[in-house]
């Protein structure tokens, strides 16, 4: 297999959604208590990029056997474009998996049961996302799940296990709390990745029986709530500057909205997966990016 057809299998251009939560969950580590597990953190930073290769490798295997039809098989699944094999394509996938969930125990291991829970729901929701009787994003669901698990969970994990050892830190409501409402930007902005995707392949979805949220709500009440998430999001930022979850350099954030309303705008004027929907991955790119550079800032400057 070519490192171009392997990087297009596992989806790499899309790894930002998983790569910045978890350096924002480190920062938001560091900013509050000072505290960061090197060993841990890079183990669960491996264990999470080959689960999330693994990931997207079991949504291509699996869009590819339960496609209806050979059009969708031969001419848009990587698997059939590139006429890769199969088996092959199953034991990548497996192997990822073990690898990931063997490092993912010796960290659950050295830090604690709530570990343990995160992750197995984040392995639920990764294999029951595209495999499965009823896969996830075959349904009305994925947006919650897809953006949940990778823009709050992975950031949680990451806070989870710089703070462990922690005296000071309890592992309470509030804490859990505090860290839903710092990571909703990014929440939001994950969400909007797969609405966007959804938006563009409704046809396609409706031949290939998959019944989304734009199945059920229709192409311009799912346009409305994509604008809309993106507004709570920065609301949710702004809340939580106030409260003081986030440094204040990180409202620098707001500098970009230009730029996320003008690609929200023209993806929600004419939304095609090759034309348009490049947008709101770089939507994702550039909240994220600037998320974790403006919080780089706020730790530097204690401000």
């Amino acid at each position: 297999m070519k490192p171009s057809v392997f990087f297009e299998l596992v989806e790499i251009k899309a790894k930002t959604a998983s790569v910045f939560p978890f350096l924002m969950g480190t920062l938001y580590s560091y900013y509050h208590w000072h505290s960061i597990n090197a060993l841990d953190l890079i183990l669960f930073f491996i264990a999470m990029f080959l689960f999330n290769m693994a990931v997207d490798i079991n949504d291509n295997y699996w869009d590819y056997k339960n496609a209806t039809g050979d059009d969708f098989r031969q001419k848009t699944n990587v698997i059939g474009v590139h006429k890769l094999n199969i088996h092959l394509v199953g034991w990548l996938d497996f192997s990822f998996t073990v690898i990931a969930a063997i490092i993912g125990l010796f960290i659950v291991y050295r830090t604690g049961l709530p570990l343990l829970f995160l992750g197995l729901f984040s392995f639920a929701v990764g294999f029951c996302y595209a495999g499965g009787p009823w896969p996830i994003n075959r349904g009305p669901l994925g947006e919650f799940f897809s953006g949940f698990t990778m823009g709050y969970v992975i950031y949680l994990i990451a806070i989870y296990i710089n703070v462990v050892h922690t005296p000071e830190v309890i592992l309470n409501f509030k804490f859990y709390g505090d860290a839903l409402l710092s990571s909703l930007l990014t929440v939001f902005a994950i969400s909007n990745l797969l609405l966007a995707n959804n938006i563009a392949d409704q046809e396609e979805d409706i031949g290939l029986g998959r019944k989304t949220l734009v199945y059920y709500l229709g192409k311009d009440n799912s346009i409305f709530i994509l604008k809309s998430l993106y507004v709570l999001g920065y609301l949710a930022l702004t809340c939580s500057v106030i409260l003081g979850l986030l440094p204040k350099l990180m409202l620098l954030t707001f500098l970009i909205t230009p730029i996320v309303y003008k690609n929200a705008k023209a993806f929600s004027a004419n939304p095609i997966k090759k034309k348009t929907f490049p947008l709101i991955i770089k939507n994702l790119l550039l909240i994220t990016l600037t998320e974790t550079v403006t919080f780089i800032l706020g730790v530097l400057f204690n401000f």
